[in-house]
């Protein structure tokens, strides 16, 4: 939905919290659960939309100008308009362990090129005159993958590559898209300041030279691209997770020229009070998804563990923290109580008033998880949870 014409300000939910890996899965959701959103929250508006395209789906998509134009219609007779895609999962998503197989491939692989060319193509062919588009992406790589310069230089050409490609379709089709690449924990790019440095001393450099060659260019003009073309999907949760403030993490971007492709807007889980609070966070072990662990000590100490399980099975043996965060998306409303709390309290009045002077263009409520939240915990009906979250949105940023 449009919250703002002035700088502009879109907002949506991902669909990546309705399973799906197909485009016939995808659509289904769309006309079964996202029109109910809609009714619920903007029966007479037009309402943004926030895809989930797997690389299967995308595929289909891009093999089939029938399937892309049957959608198309269907989008303008219900007032719908796609602005951004969730191309950060390739594969599946839903139903069975992902992991840290949700990295991959990653971005020194061509199967993650050409995926990402897929859905830019795709998102071009729907997205309305006048509105820029996103894709969100892997950030890099899982962090422990990534050994040697290689792996690196492997990275940055793919991703000079997919500039080169984002700059040539503006100029066929009038159509700006950019890729955020987003930040999460024990990734590649986890913090603010690793991220920074990866545009100024990498990106901005190998990559600049690496669009040059591709395009002849020249290096300002091929600064120029990647600025436009490559940005930072801001995840509030993964944010909060690093003990990071949000607004901090907004101006230093804006302060290094980088764009904010996205924002996600999302909670995370937080325990303090241990080791109760360690206990509390017992139910949230499941096996699907990764829960990376963040810990921060009375000293200022940090620690850090890949999921929930090891977290569990050593903090024990660490009396001196005072504080954990995880990588569990929890509902913006969630109010836990007790010793678990969520850090949406770190989605501030400030915070928001710096996304209506400008900072992005694009607002995405993210919370995937209510197929593995603790049944004494579900909220309930995901449509009626997707409203009520756009509803905690809502009254806090208009």
């Amino acid at each position: 939905m449009i919250l703002q014409h002035q700088p502009p300000l879109h907002l949506t939910y991902c669909l990546n919290i309705h399973p799906g890996e197909g485009w016939a899965e995808n659509f289904a959701a769309i006309r079964e659960k996202t029109l109910e959103v809609k009714q619920a929250v903007a029966p007479n508006e037009w309402f943004g939309l926030g895809l989930r395209l797997a690389h299967e789906a995308a595929s289909e998509l891009a093999a089939s100008a029938d399937l892309r134009a049957e959608a198309l219609d269907f989008f303008n007779a219900n007032e719908l308009y796609p602005f951004t895609v969730n191309g950060f999962p390739y594969g599946r998503f839903h139903a069975g362990p992902v992991k840290e197989d949700v990295y991959s491939p990653d971005w020194r692989s061509r199967e993650r090129l050409d995926y990402t060319f897929q859905i830019a193509d795709i998102l071009s062919s729907w997205l309305p005159d006048q509105v820029d588009g996103s894709i969100s992406t892997v950030p890099g790589s899982f962090k422990p993958w990534i050994t040697s310069d290689d792996d690196v230089s492997a990275m940055v050409n793919q991703l000079a590559a997919t500039v080169a490609y984002l700059a040539a379709l503006r100029d066929d089709t009038g159509k700006e898209i950019h890729l955020g690449l987003e930040p999460e924990p024990d990734c590649w790019l986890e913090t603010t300041d690793e991220t920074i440095s990866f545009f100024n001393d990498v990106l901005l450099v190998a990559g600049a030279g690496e669009v040059d060659r591709l395009l002849g260019c020249g290096p300002e003009q091929a600064e120029k691209l990647i600025r436009r073309h490559i940005g930072v999907c801001l995840d509030t949760c993964h944010v909060a997770i690093q003990f990071e403030n949000l607004v901090d993490s907004l101006r230093a971007y804006r302060a290094a020229g980088i764009r904010i492709s996205k924002v996600q807007l999302s909670a995370a889980l937080s325990a303090n009070s241990l080791p109760a609070g360690a206990d509390a966070l017992k139910p949230f072990v499941e096996p699907v998804y990764l829960h990376q662990v963040k810990g921060r000590g009375n000293d200022g100490a940090r620690y850090s563990w890949y999921d929930l399980p090891d977290a569990l099975a050593e903090v024990h043996d660490y009396p001196d923290i005072k504080e954990l965060s995880v990588h569990f998306h929890v509902p913006l409303f969630f109010n836990m109580g007790g010793v678990l709390r969520s850090t949406a309290d770190a989605l501030t009045p400030e915070f928001f008033a710096e996304l209506r002077r400008g900072e992005t263009s694009h607002l995405e409520i993210e919370t995937y998880t209510f197929d593995v939240i603790p049944p004494e915990l579900h909220p309930g009906d995901v449509v009626k949870s997707i409203a009520h979250e756009y509803a905690w949105v809502l009254e806090r940023v208009r």
